[in-house]
């Protein structure tokens, strides 16, 4: 942080540092306060630093071999919860643009913006909102630096409705970033002001039943999402169940 992101513009361009950097952050059962964090903003707070959150299989992949063949540091952020996810990857090399959001669910009615786990959880709440006739878009970041905030203000300008998902605390983080530059850029489109969810305001608690009240989880995203559109939103014991039991699946027993 204070020498690899600055020593190409110290300098002045002719000397680059071509390092990546991988983390694995989040959530998990019995970790406790100083593992269970996402400290993306930290980093994403630092000119000369790239910082990409991948979350599926396929972006990871292809943000990771982008990563290495560039010049510059990369941090590289893993959720450890995405470790047990499952995708088509192709064998052949292939790279994902740092610095390209993706929309990987189409809709009209609310933007939904989120990034690593938070897209796995964004794209529950969408399916479960679907029967209740609200349809989302939603916008995965896959890099948090550089921000991609044109595919945001062009998914925002079609729904008018923007909710962030952060993988961290709303303080001082990323969708306190992404919520400020979409009031500058197009407040008048927007027809209620935007939103923000994420890390409850506390260290988390290794105990699961505190546990599993700290982080956004699909009936988060739904009571938040009802509230912008103002819609009731009424949901069925079995679509409550989405939430996670602060453990990846059901095998894994925890580290205690």
């Amino acid at each position: 942080v204070n020498q690899a992101a600055k020593w190409f513009h110290m300098t002045a361009g002719k000397n680059n540092i071509p390092l990546v950097i991988r983390m694995i952050i989040g959530r998990g059962w019995g970790q406790g306060a100083q593992h269970s964090q996402s400290l993306e903003s930290w980093f994403a707070h630092i000119p000369g630093l790239k910082v990409v959150m991948p979350a599926t299989p396929y972006d990871a992949k292809g943000l990771l071999i982008s990563a290495v063949e560039d010049n510059n540091p990369v941090i590289f952020m893993e959720h450890r919860w995405l470790h047990n996810t499952f995708g088509e990857v192709p064998e052949e090399k292939y790279k994902v643009p740092i610095g390209e959001a993706k929309v990987i669910n189409k809709g009209s009615d609310i933007t939904i913006v989120s990034h690593s786990y938070m897209s796995i959880e964004a794209l529950k709440s969408a399916k479960i909102l679907k029967k209740h006739n609200v349809s989302c878009e939603i916008v995965d970041l896959r890099s948090l630096r550089p921000l991609d905030v044109n595919t945001i203000i062009t998914s925002v300008k079609k729904t008018k409705r923007l909710l962030v998902v952060d993988n961290g605390w709303t303080k001082f983080g990323v969708s306190a970033e992404i919520i400020s530059s979409i009031t500058e850029k197009i407040f008048s489109d927007l027809k209620s002001a935007p939103k923000r969810i994420g890390i409850e305001d506390v260290p988390i608690p290794s105990t699961r039943a505190l546990a599993i009240h700290s982080y956004p989880t699909p009936s988060k995203i739904i009571n938040a999402v009802s509230d912008l559109i103002g819609v009731e939103i009424n949901l069925t014991e079995e679509e409550k169940k989405q939430d996670p039991l602060d453990i990846p699946d059901q095998n894994f027993t925890g580290p205690f």
